[in-house]
This record gives C-alpha cells, structure tokens and sequence, in this order.
C-alpha cells in the first residue's frame, strides 16, 4: 500500500495505490487488508478527494445494486467476493 498526497491549488487530494488480496487468500487475510485500508483513508479527512488506484481481481455483475459502482455495463455475469469487498468499502 502506498499513497501520494499532490497538493492542488483549489483541492487537496490523496492517491492511495494497493494491492488487495487475491480470491484464493483466507477471509482473515481480506478482513486485516480491509481494516488497514480503512485506517489510511481515515487518516487522511481533510483530504476531499481520494482516488483508489487497486489492483483488486473484482467481477461486478451488472445488477441494479451495483449500478452506481459499474454504471450500465459490466463484463461479469457473476460477483465475486473481492467484488462485493470493494463495494462494500466504497459506500
């Protein structure tokens, strides 16, 4: 996990690079990823925007419940856990 804070002239950001865990590591291993990253955003709040740059290895079906995560399309017929993850953590 990694970030660059660029400080911007009428916004400050942050740009958070991860690496999350792949669908074969254990709950607990996704759980403490998740947890960490939690922290680290939490860290930042004075920051209004924040970009997640993640290689993630999620499928998103296009389903209205995911809509506003993946717009109208969607290359997934089926979620994954790492998926659900992801979603999870954005709302």
């Amino acid at each position: 996990m990694s970030y660059l804070v660029p400080r911007g002239g009428w916004c400050n950001i942050i740009v958070l690079n991860v690496h999350t865990p792949s669908k074969e590591k254990g709950d607990d291993k996704k759980d403490s990823f998740y947890e960490e990253l939690e922290q680290v955003f939490d860290h930042f709040p004075k920051y209004r925007v924040k970009f997640l740059l993640a290689d993630s290895n999620i499928k998103l079906e296009w389903d209205d419940i995911f809509k506003q995560t993946t717009g109208n399309q969607s290359l997934h017929q089926h979620s994954n856990d790492n998926g659900i993850r992801i979603v999870n953590f954005a709302n």
